[in-house]
């Protein structure tokens, strides 16, 4: 890690009670804006071409083509708390993030791509949420607290700044850091380049067969998700698929972390990170514990590791 990581100040707490609401509206105005994602980019393995990234103001799409010659990106600024449209060949358009429904939402959404021209039709339909209701009907979600998503925000900065440094120590395939809007979850994931068994699907709110492409080949994977109301707290996790026998037994550190035989991965409670002396240590060490575990007891290649990257220092060969 660097000389000098940052201390616990940077990452800020997180209540559950406190943002549950807003998380739960900001999750759904996110899938909007992730299906666009998915109306207009190609299928890439294990639907890379739909997340969001964390950005320096909030989350964002990436640049993504309209037909031929035009390209748009859609931005939720969660500094300024604006949702930020800019395209090509128009002026920046968006509107003010505030309370304010899904419904009501979608229709500001689908107007300001209107007004530039980009009309797009995607599916209306939630995806992995509890009783999906479809954005235009949507007026039960609509909280929006300014301070609560910030600080989610500023806690996925600090995730997604540790993944980054956890992925760069490994040659083979991995993902990009991104956040999928389905379960809302920040994930970095490594491959060990073989095919995995079908997997069985079955997973609420999400098309069997998007699930198996996802898990067509043998990954480890872990991530940081928000909370919700099984789990009220947030939280990083790690899991394998296939899990190799032993895997739930594994050691795995820090002290804090613990098997979830109910969600079938290890889980590290965000709050045991936010409060170690070290942050960036603590979650670094369950990043590759729980890889260690995955990789040993499955027999991974070791020739797809390698050390931690430096900024500008190009590995040896």
């Amino acid at each position: 890690m660097s000389a000098n990581p940052p201390g616990r100040a940077a990452w800020p707490e997180l209540r559950f009670v406190e943002w549950r609401d807003s998380g739960a509206t900001l999750q759904l105005w996110t899938q909007i804006v992730g299906k666009l994602r998915l109306a207009l980019s190609p299928w890439l393995n294990h639907g890379w071409q739909v997340p969001l990234y964390v950005s320096a103001r909030g989350l964002g799409s990436s640049a993504m083509h309209v037909g031929n010659d035009r390209m748009v990106e859609v931005e939720f600024d969660l500094v300024d708390h604006r949702l930020v449209i800019r395209s090509s060949d128009a002026a920046e358009r968006g509107f003010a993030l505030a309370p304010m429904s899904v419904a009501a939402f979608y229709g500001r959404f689908v107007a300001e791509l209107a007004a530039i021209g980009v009309r797009v039709a995607i599916n209306l339909r939630p995806n992995e949420v509890a009783d999906p209701i479809p954005f235009p009907e949507d007026e039960t979600h609509a909280a929006y607290e300014p301070a609560a998503v910030h600080a989610l925000w500023r806690a996925l900065v600090q995730a997604d700044r540790v993944f980054r440094h956890f992925r760069s120590g490994f040659l083979g395939k991995a993902s990009p850091v991104h956040l999928f809007w389905g379960a809302f979850d920040l994930a970095v994931t490594r491959f060990s380049g073989r095919p995995a068994p079908l997997h069985k699907g079955g997973i609420p709110g999400l098309p069997d067969a998007v699930t198996r492409e996802a898990y067509s080949h043998e990954v480890s994977s872990a991530g940081f998700w928000p909370g919700g109301d099984a789990y009220p707290q947030a939280a990083f996790y790690s899991y394998a698929y296939p899990a190799p026998p032993g895997f739930d037994a594994a050691p795995v550190e820090p002290s804090g972390a613990v098997w979830s035989a109910e969600m079938g991965e290890w889980l590290l409670p965000y709050e045991a990170v936010r409060t170690a002396a070290d942050p960036d240590a603590a979650l670094m060490r369950f990043l590759q514990t729980t890889y260690r575990a995955a990789a040993d007891l499955g027999r991974w290649d070791p020739a797809l590791e390698c050390a931690l990257g430096m900024p500008g220092r190009p590995r040896e060969v």
